[in-house]
């Protein structure tokens, strides 16, 4: 949201070139762009594989069906409207409905071209591979604890009393859309039910978090105030796995905007979803996450590359209930690693941030993928306000350090 202003990150982070394609008016050819890589980070285009987004509205369809009905229905249906360029089920790689209408789907030069000249399509984009750099989100110490019996005594890290956290969120929800969660931490109350993988292969049915980053995120979301570990901002809180990243923190734009979605139709009104994960800028993601967010907060993390916000995605979404994140030190010092700009709402926490990790341990890391949860736990706890302002900020306008 910029505060004020109404206009896809793992402080992982990656940046390269996009190809985007975009509708033109007139009917004429839907017209390619490719963006300039913005970062060293490793990013590859998945070969034939795009994005495709439709001009119709499709959330009114099929609407009284569940989530997975649904899907299946829009698939069918998106299968019928394209039958003439012989697009196959086993073709389409995710389906969109909620926020976004279309799909991501495997296509050979005859169906992109077609798809270029359809007056019903209003932009393509390449899908692509994002791969977490580990020497960038795991800054500092390493994992420790192996089970509830090995946790420390409960302590309360310096960015939940920074912000004034550390209440009660029983009773909140939170959507956690990274590289899962660990499903049976003992500091966290896992809706296991609705936690979902949007990842193919081994990990497709795997909402267990075998990297690490999801669980930390949670962490500093809502940890149980329960004697051992951490406490989060809003402790107790239910967090809600949303996969689309795997072990090694590699996921698609494709299955990224696909967890978005699954927030837009099972999220009501209270809930907070945080996406501390991102890359390029790319309409499609954006645009999820502006749809998503007329029901759903949403905390976003701004950026690990010392660069404008504006220039990725998705913390250069900007909406009501949208709040992108920059970090901080503990002396309320801009982080260096920070991005920044007009897209950022407010500044947290971000800089040796103890939380909760994978096999029920914990771990100390940084990146603004730390300060967005801390945001996001606020969002639960009702409206966020400010205490002072962060020294450093590149842009020169010092963000609000969020603060319940």
């Amino acid at each position: 949201m910029k505060n004020f202003t109404s206009v896809i990150r793992l402080s992982l982070s990656l940046f390269s070139s996009l190809l985007l394609v975009t509708s033109c008016q007139n009917n004429e050819e839907i017209e390619v762009k490719e963006l300039s890589p913005l970062s060293n980070y490793t990013m590859e285009p998945i070969e034939g594989q795009y994005v495709v987004v439709l001009k119709e509205n499709m959330s009114g369809k099929y609407a009284t069906q569940k989530y997975s009905e649904r899907i299946v229905s829009l698939k069918k249906d998106y299968l019928a409207r394209f039958s003439t360029i012989k697009l196959t089920s086993e073709k389409i790689k995710q389906t969109y409905g909620y926020g976004v209408s279309g799909f991501a789907a495997q296509l050979d030069k005859e169906q992109l071209q077609s798809l270029k000249q359809d007056d019903r399509v209003k932009s393509i984009e390449q899908d692509y591979t994002i791969t977490l750099n580990p020497d960038l989100s795991i800054q500092k110490g390493k994992p420790g604890g192996g089970g509830g019996s090995t946790l420390p005594a409960e302590i309360t890290p310096w960015g939940i009393s920074r912000v004034g956290g550390g209440l009660s969120g029983i009773g909140k929800t939170a959507w956690i859309i990274d590289t899962g969660i660990d499903l049976t931490h003992p500091d966290l109350n896992v809706d296991v039910a609705r936690s979902k993988s949007f990842l193919g292969g081994i990990d497709a049915n795997n909402p267990n978090d075998g990297n690490g980053h999801g669980t930390h995120v949670a962490g500093t979301v809502a940890a149980i105030d329960n004697t051992i570990g951490v406490i989060g901002v809003a402790a107790g809180a239910k967090v809600v796995a949303v996969r689309v990243l795997d072990s090694r923190g590699s996921g698609s734009y494709s299955g990224v905007i696909a967890g978005v979605e699954y927030v837009s139709a099972n999220g009501q009104a209270g809930d907070a979803a945080n996406m501390s994960l991102g890359g390029p800028v790319s309409s499609a993601l954006n645009d999820a996450v502006i749809k998503a967010s007329a029901n759903v907060k949403f905390a976003l993390a701004a950026g690990n590359e010392s660069d404008d916000a504006n220039n990725h995605s998705p913390a250069s979404a900007n909406g009501t209930n949208i709040y992108t994140v920059s970090a901080m030190d503990k002396y309320d010092v801009f982080a260096y690693f920070s991005n920044y700009g007009t897209s950022v709402d407010f500044c947290a926490p971000g800089v040796s941030i103890q939380s909760l990790w994978k096999g029920g341990g914990m771990n100390t890391i940084s990146g603004t993928s730390m300060a967005a949860p801390h945001v996001c736990g606020l969002l639960l706890l009702g409206p966020v306000h400010s205490s002072g302002n962060v020294s450093g900020d590149p842009d020169g306008n010092a963000d609000p350090i969020a603060h319940y």
